[in-house]
């Protein structure tokens, strides 16, 4: 099967990738967006199911779209060669890129999550930004770590913006989500140390050995950690806060926790 040759942004295909810009729509395909070749071809690499890929007609030639493109059929996949017009349709407005994919989405479920096999799971309360749910994602696959915990109303994994910050690691990223009431009723039985990062009634982080299986537990940007998830933390710790500033970005706390906890 060949590639299909699309000129209208009208087409029907390309409306449903434009549509992967809204939740609503990851949501009811369980599909995400995912842009630029490099990005495309690590999410091949690590055998992520790629099920559309859209690039210039004038790079069909070319040996890595060559292989992108039958590495989406062999997924049962569609392969598109577009226009420029088409093409600035679907891209990112800030950052148009000349090869676009759709892969399918993957979560693990609470139950899923064996703790006598896991270092450390980050359990990211309420998160809004998506800049720093994709670092953290980011981090979390750089040091190693087992994968992110969402809980409550976070936001999602899968936007463009998040999958962008992860730089590909949202191929590789256990990711399992959770209502409050939810995670609080599984972390009960968690044999290891839930490691919870606040001011109040804290220790500094330095002063705490870790030991796995651990959960480290980070709070909403502005917010913090609710009552309900700081009382159900083994550990409270806290950054000293040396200058001026009284507190750090998100994504910078958890890299900072993540290199201690499993440095010791």
């Amino acid at each position: 099967m060949n590639a299909k040759v699309i000129s209208s942004p009208a087409n029907q295909t390309i409306k449903d990738i434009k549509a992967l810009e809204m939740r609503k729509r990851r949501k009811e395909t369980g599909l995400f967006r995912a842009e630029g070749l490099r990005t495309i071809i690590e999410g091949m690499e690590l055998n992520a199911e790629l099920k559309i890929v859209a690039y210039l007609t004038d790079l069909r030639d070319r040996p890595d779209i060559i292989k992108v493109r039958d590495y989406c059929l062999s997924c049962g996949g569609e392969a598109l060669e577009v226009t420029e017009a088409v093409l600035e349709k679907i891209s990112h407005k800030d950052n148009p890129q000349a090869v676009i994919g759709v892969f399918k989405q993957t979560f693990k479920d609470l139950s899923e999550i064996d703790p006598s096999r896991a270092t450390c799971w980050v359990v990211l309360e309420e998160v809004r930004d998506p800049g720093n749910l994709g670092t953290i994602m980011r981090t979390i696959d750089g040091v190693g770590a087992d994968g992110v915990i969402l809980v409550g109303n976070c936001c999602d994994p899968y936007s463009i913006e998040a999958v962008r910050a992860t730089m590909g690691s949202i191929f590789v990223m256990p990711i399992a989500t959770a209502t409050r009431e939810e995670y609080l009723e599984w972390a009960k039985d968690w044999p290891g140390q839930k490691i919870g990062t606040t001011l109040q009634d804290s220790v500094d982080y330095r002063e705490v050995t870790y030991t796995p299986p651990i959960l480290l537990v980070m709070g909403n940007e502005q917010a913090g950690l609710t009552g309900p998830m700081r009382i159900a933390c083994s550990h409270i710790v806290r950054l000293p806060m040396n200058g001026r500033a009284d507190s750090l970005n998100l994504s910078i706390a958890t890299g900072i926790m993540l290199y201690k906890m499993l440095e010791d």
